[in-house]
């Protein structure tokens, strides 16, 4: 009986050392892995780190860009209402020659007899003064005449 149990203890042992050889292999990998998890997370942390830094570098340029944006827009706005109020004053300015070329046609129409008599005492002048001047001419002609020893 002392044999069975010095080959138990035996095959104990030796069950023993491969489940300890086995067992620091698993633990050598895992240590492995864990090491290459530690490079990995620290590299990815700097990533993280540059990421982070662009995103405010362009968060910051974007708040720039909006705030130009912005004073442009109302700088803008003034033009706008600039033109606005000229397009109004050209309006106004439209409506006034309307309204006096309207009242210049009403007193046209209202004084067309005036207008017209007035037309034609100019013309009957100018018809005298036509028949004047010929009439004048014809004297002056025969008095020339008379003096050259004409008639």
């Amino acid at each position: 009986m002392e044999t069975i149990i010095s080959i138990s203890v035996a095959i104990i042992a030796v069950a023993f050392v491969v489940l300890v050889y086995f067992l620091s292999r698993a633990l050598k990998s895992l240590q492995i892995t864990l090491d290459n998890v530690a490079v990995t997370l620290g590299s990815l942390e700097k990533q993280l780190d540059g990421v982070t830094r662009e995103t405010t570098d362009l968060l910051h340029k974007t708040n720039q860009l909006a705030e130009d944006v912005q004073k442009k827009s109302d700088s803008l706005n003034h033009v706008f209402s600039a033109v606005q109020d000229f397009g109004q004053s050209v309006q106004k300015v439209n409506q006034s020659v309307r309204k006096v070329t309207d009242q210049i046609t009403v007193e046209t129409e209202r004084q067309s007899k005036q207008i017209s008599q007035a037309v034609q005492w100019g013309n009957a002048a100018l018809n005298l003064w036509e028949k004047y001047k010929l009439k004048k001419s014809n004297v002056d002609s025969a008095t020339n005449q008379y003096s050259r020893g004409g008639v």
